[in-house]
């Protein structure tokens, strides 16, 4: 049992230090620039290290953003009142901004755009009025939602935030109210 306690804490430092430095060097190098050799050598472990733990590089940053990612909507979803939600969400996406704008300037944004409209859904699917919506349309509307907030998240955080976060929210509101009134006729 102390052989794999053992071997468990090993593994967990071993995702830490690869993705630690990998963070690092997305500081100032593009994903697809980065080579598995140089960040097993910034972390200070093996190759073999790195294969046990993850395949690819967007496996690195998926472990570490779809947690993080997932307890933002988490808290939405299980501790702010329904009126609340998307001020709420507004404000967590507000505080992830730099991470947003380093992943489009380093050329791995699809990743954060993935783990963004799994939790969109998981958001939208929380809404008990969403039953309203016939099962065909749900999933177009879950989707064209998810996107449509994520574009205006990116674009006004791209545009260094020129709008309020109410002007946003009352946007993603309106929005959200003419579409969902589209689909469940």
């Amino acid at each position: 049992m102390a052989a794999t306690k053992h071997a468990q804490q090993i593994k967990q430092d071993s995702q830490e230090y690869l993705t630690t430095a990998l963070l690092q060097l997305l500081q100032t190098t593009d994903l697809p620039d980065i080579k598995i050799s140089q960040l097993v050598s910034r972390a200070g472990v093996s190759r073999m290290a790195f294969y046990r733990n993850f395949e690819t590089l967007n496996d690195v940053l998926v472990a570490y953003f779809e947690p993080e990612i997932r307890q933002i909507f988490d808290e939405v979803l299980n501790h702010v009142a329904p009126v609340e939600k998307l001020q709420r969400l507004s404000e967590y996406l507000e505080e992830f901004g730099p991470a947003l704008k380093l992943s489009i300037q380093r050329h791995y944004e699809p990743i954060i755009r993935q783990i963004f409209f799994a939790n969109m859904q998981r958001f939208y699917e929380s809404d008990s009025s969403l039953q309203q919506v016939p099962a065909a349309k749900r999933g177009y509307w879950i989707g064209f939602m998810s996107a449509g907030i994520y574009e205006i998240w990116r674009e006004w955080l791209l545009d260094d935030q020129q709008d309020t976060l109410h002007d946003l929210h009352e946007l993603i509101a309106a929005l959200q109210t003419a579409t969902f009134k589209a689909v469940i006729i």
